[in-house]
C-alpha cells in the first residue's frame, strides 16, 4: 500500500468537475483508490462518493493505493491532485 496526504488549494474544494476527473482518472488504473478525509472515506473510482466526503479548500486528505500497479497508480493520482485540486 501506498499512502500520501495532500491539503486541497482548490477555493472551491472536491466539487462535481474535478470529482468526475478524477473518478475518471482513477478507473484508469487496476489498484484501488481510497480517498479519507473528515472521518469518511471514499472510493476514488464513485462520483458521489468522493462528493460526499465534503472536501474544502484548506483540508487535508489521505489517498491510500492499493494494488498491482499502485506506485504507478499513486503517481498518476498524486499528479492529478497537483493538477486539479
Amino acid at each position: 500500500m501506498i499512502k500520501f496526504n495532500y491539503v486541497i488549494t482548490d477555493e472551491i474544494g472536491i466539487h462535481a468537475r474535478p470529482a468526475g476527473l478524477l473518478a475518471k482518472t482513477a478507473k484508469t488504473v487496476s489498484s484501488k483508490i481510497i480517498i479519507k478525509a473528515n472521518g469518511k472515506e471514499a472510493d476514488a473510482t464513485k462520483l458521489m462518493s468522493v462528493m460526499s466526503l465534503g472536501v474544502k479548500q484548506g483540508n487535508e486528505i489521505t489517498i491510500e493505493v492499493t494494488g498491482d500497479d499502485e506506485a504507478e497508480a499513486a503517481a498518476k493520482i498524486e499528479e492529478f491532485f497537483k493538477t486539479n485540486l
